[in-house]
């Protein structure tokens, strides 16, 4: 463990790995990760799977590409069956990280099909089918939170199986996924089944916010929305842990906290800045609070590692300033609903083409 590390551990901040590859996993990084970093999380998506097994990697992947098909198995088939063993075995790597903090952490995501992301039912059934195939209770089914994925979230938290709630940008929309959370929690308690056992995390899409907002910015040309540049992201990710205090102190969740349930945790995703001219830490400095998590690419966990420590908590002491970023952004014409509504579907799109190249790239293969 690192001294940046553990500041950030001491301050309620999990830290998970944004990448997953059967390299990290043969030769060992995974686990010196684990052991030296303080990492106690992966988390997945359709394009770093793609990027994983049809890039660099590809070659870890070759002679199982091949057995499989010579067994008969299609593309869709193989990228499944690959992803799951991949994940499978990240998940017996973190299972002491599992066991010692009660199923709270030492988690692995995996990502349902991103082409099903506006269908319910499809959504559901695949969740199920995939929590069932890597069967590992340390799972976490990532289910996106498009509007069809809401009732998709109720129904598997409702079923007993831990979710990884992706491509929240919005915080209405964050809202009403802790709104499904807590609802499928209720169906389950409703059912006569206990729910001291699931967790989910909601991840919140950080820097995306700022690529779409600052080019708005610049096209004032003066000074007061320059000053912004860099802010909303970080402002409407505060708001969205404001969302989260919020639900805390709610008589529904009492209620669930009392018969044993354990509360969605933020996790800030895409914590990777995007513009060269600020710190490489910024998505991370800025958003330490208790109860949350950070998942971050392994080059933002580099920086992390070779910064300065946060000792303190960056975000509850900070809300009524993001207010006052998100009213100037209003009072500059920038729609803040429209650019995260965009967002969302722009996210949805490349996961879906992550997922398609990858299926053409397994097909192609020798």
């Amino acid at each position: 463990m690192t001294a940046t590390t553990a500041a950030l551990s001491a301050q309620g901040v999990a830290i998970w790995l944004d990448d997953l590859s059967r390299a990290r996993l043969a030769t060992g990084d995974l686990a010196d990760l684990v052991a030296q970093q303080d990492v106690v999380g992966v988390t997945t998506n359709p394009a770093i799977f793609r990027s994983a097994i049809s890039g660099s990697g590809a070659g870890d992947y070759t002679a199982d590409i091949r057995r499989l098909k010579a067994e008969g198995a299609d593309a869709e088939r193989i990228v499944r069956v690959l992803t799951t063993d991949d994940v499978r075995q990240a998940c017996d790597l973190l299972h002491p990280v599992w066991e010692a903090t009660d199923g709270q952490d030492g988690r692995v995501s995996i990502e349902v099909d991103p082409r099903l992301a506006h269908d319910t039912d499809a959504t559901t059934r695949q969740a199920r089918e995939l929590w069932t195939e890597v069967d590992r209770e340390n799972l976490l089914i990532k289910i996106p939170g498009t509007q069809a994925g809401l009732p998709a979230i109720r129904a598997t938290i409702a079923a007993g199986i831990s979710v990884n709630v992706t491509l929240l940008f919005a915080v209405d929309r964050y809202r009403q996924v802790l709104d499904a959370y807590h609802a499928g929690l209720e169906d389950r308690l409703a059912a006569g089944e206990p729910i001291d056992r699931i967790h989910s995390v909601a991840s919140f899409f950080v820097s995306r916010v700022d690529t779409a907002v600052d080019p708005l910015l610049a096209e004032h040309h003066d000074a007061a929305a320059a000053e912004l540049a860099g802010t909303a992201a970080i402002a409407n990710a505060r708001l969205a842990y404001a969302a989260f205090l919020d639900t805390a102190d709610s008589d529904r969740w009492q209620a669930l906290e009392e018969a044993g349930a354990n509360p969605q945790r933020p996790l800030w995703a895409s914590t990777g800045v995007k513009n060269p001219a600020y710190p490489p830490t910024l998505y991370v400095d800025e958003l330490v609070a208790p109860g949350t998590v950070n998942t971050m690419p392994a080059a933002t966990l580099q920086a992390v590692v070779d910064g300065q420590a946060v000792t303190a908590d960056t975000i509850t002491p900070n809300l009524d300033h993001a207010r006052e970023v998100i009213a100037q952004l209003s009072e500059l014409g920038i729609d803040l609903e429209a650019v995260t509504t965009d967002l969302e579907a722009a996210g949805v799109t490349a996961f879906e083409e992550a997922w398609t190249a990858l299926l053409s790239a397994v097909d192609g293969a020798a």
